[in-house]
């Protein structure tokens, strides 16, 4: 399934809905989130808890990250898989 979804998230008393796509890969997975223009990958780690994983390739033009934000997604994409 790797067809967009949309993706809501409440952070600080307003509710965003971000384009969001659920990727397979072998037995793994991860969610691929565009986050105001940036895609952030979360996926799971050893013990089934999910981690942002941001491309530090292009880091000039990247946008300042709410790590907050990525925390309440997390807990957004957890709830759907748990």
């Amino acid at each position: 399934m790797e067809e967009p979804f949309d993706l809501p998230v409440e952070y600080k008393g307003k509710e965003y809905i971000f384009k969001a796509k659920l990727v397979v890969y072998g037995y793994s997975h991860k969610f691929h989130v565009d986050v105001n223009g940036e895609e952030i990958i979360f996926e799971p780690d050893e013990e089934r808890n999910y981690r942002a994983v941001l491309n530090y390739s292009d880091t000039d033009n990247r946008k300042n990250i709410d790590a907050d934000l990525c925390k309440e997604i997390t807990k957004v994409i957890e709830g759907l898989v748990h």
